[in-house]
């Protein structure tokens, strides 16, 4: 049983959004491992808080995500 954990900087992506993430992860394990998958692979979106994640031991939040989008709110 595939488990596929996804996280994310809260309030980047819609509920929406996150939706089409386990639709698509889904599909991307059946087209590896086969149809027969589907209905035992989970896939986990996880929300981090903003300013709870790190990248380069700096502190990364929902706005820094949203400048490299170029400034496009996504939820």
């Amino acid at each position: 049983m595939p488990l596929v954990t996804v996280n994310v900087i809260e309030g980047v992506f819609t509920a929406a959004q996150k939706q089409e993430m386990i639709r698509t992860l889904t599909d991307a394990m059946v087209a590896i491992e086969g149809e027969n998958l589907r209905p035992v692979t989970w896939v986990v979106v996880q929300e981090v808080k903003s300013g709870d994640w790190g990248i380069g031991g700096k502190p990364f939040s929902t706005s820094d995500v949203l400048g490299l989008a170029g400034g496009r709110p996504n939820g």
